[in-house]
């Protein structure tokens, strides 16, 4: 059997974005790839990610929010920074790693903004569900597409 790809998901704070990618091509692709994901801070799991993450059958629940930091001494085959901050703080890795970019909304910011426009809790957890979708769209062409995205 071939090596699995080696694949690191990077977002801001790795605690939504990140996670439900890592959770998705655990799930999806983990026979073929081997999925970490980090931070350029840690916030903390957020809870909502949980919630929806396991209402789509994907259990992220024991996931950490992780510092990229705690990675350094791993080689990447590809890194996938899911936010737009993580790609202009992204750093150097030592050995590589293809840089690929794929953003998607924050979660969090949506649901705020549905909030303040008087939306409650189910319209605000749709902004997650929203999001986790397009994440899993995403994931669900991996491995295959990860040389479309980094030409």
């Amino acid at each position: 059997m071939a090596e699995k790809i080696r694949l690191l998901f990077l977002c801001t704070g790795n605690s939504c974005r990140s996670q439900m990618a890592e959770g998705w091509t655990r799930y999806l692709n983990g026979d073929r790839i081997e999925v970490f994901s980090a931070g350029t801070e840690t916030h903390g799991l957020n809870e909502s990610a949980v919630m929806v993450m396991g209402e789509a059958g994907v259990d992220i629940s024991g996931h950490q929010s992780k510092h990229l930091d705690e990675l350094d001494d791993l080689r990447f085959d590809y890194i996938v920074t899911v936010c737009d901050q993580a790609r202009e703080s992204c750093p150097i890795f030592e050995g590589g790693g293809r840089m690929i970019h794929v953003g998607f909304a924050d979660p969090p910011a949506l649901a705020e903004s549905v909030a303040k426009r008087g939306g409650d809790r189910q319209a605000q957890l749709d902004c997650y569900r929203q999001v986790r979708d397009q994440i899993r769209a995403f994931v669900a062409l991996l491995p295959e597409s990860l040389e479309a995205y980094s030409k």
